[in-house]
């Protein structure tokens, strides 16, 4: 099983970036997927939510209305569209993919946000 994020880097304020994570190894249609954060000093964050079923979306309050998490189960990847980016968002981003007890991680990528 493998979760592969790309996509990280650096921006400046008010940027955009797009992180994909593509899965394999796996059912991918039948897991919900999700994006987490972490901060150096804070704790794991959950950023956005895909359902397996209906493909229904949540955020976390801190990322509404500036990202976009979506899936394409015929390619196994799920994206995170960044929008509005701010020095706050800097963190790793971690892609998560969890059907009931079973529960995969990627390895994570960079974002750093900075002028």
């Amino acid at each position: 099983v493998q979760l592969v994020e790309s996509g990280g880097g650096l921006v400046q304020p008010g940027g955009s970036l797009r992180l994909s994570c593509a899965g394999s190894g796996f059912t991918f249609s039948s897991y919900t997927m999700r994006w987490y954060r972490q901060a150096p000093g804070k704790e794991r964050e959950l950023v956005a939510v895909v359902f397996n079923v209906g493909g229904s979306t949540n955020y976390g309050d801190s990322v509404k209305g500036r990202f976009t998490i979506s899936r394409d189960n015929a390619k196994s990847t799920v994206y995170l569209q960044m929008n509005s980016l701010k020095p706050e968002d800097t963190a790793v981003y971690y892609c998560n993919a969890i059907r009931r007890s079973v529960n995969y991680w990627g390895q994570g990528t960079q974002v750093t946000v900075s002028s």
